[in-house]
């Protein structure tokens, strides 16, 4: 399974984003499509995540009615869709796959089997 992941960059506060995560290698029916960051000197945290075939969404509470995760079965591609950025978000942003949805922790990153490069996102105040 390949991951990649794009649309990073720099965005003032307030402004949007949108984040692209293109999966490639296998049959992705049952898995579980998640986005998490990274600050370095930091434990990477849950953002968001959708199952592929339910389209059932999850969501980390700092982003809560701010982010909007979705996927395109047609295109392969997963999506995260960032609104009303702030400072607090910059971080590097990993699109990352679980090969079985359950439903259950889904916010923990041991689950997760497959992760893409990483894009970075800074907001500036």
């Amino acid at each position: 399974v390949q991951l990649q992941a794009s649309g990073g960059g720099l965005v003032q506060t307030g402004g949007s984003l949108k984040l692209s995560c293109v999966a490639s290698g296998a049959t992705f029916t049952t898995y579980l499509m998640g986005w998490f960051r990274q600050v370095p000197g930091q434990e990477r945290e849950f953002v968001a995540a959708v199952s592929w075939t339910e389209g059932d969404t999850h969501y980390g509470g700092s982003v809560k009615d701010r982010f909007a995760v979705s996927r395109d079965s047609t295109e392969n591609t997963v999506y995260l869709q960032m609104n009303n950025l702030q400072p607090d978000d910059t971080a590097v942003y990993y699109c990352a796959a679980d090969p079985f949805y359950s439903g259950f922790y889904v916010s923990e990153a041991d689950e997760y089997e497959y992760w893409g490069q990483g894009t970075q996102v800074t907001v500036s105040s």
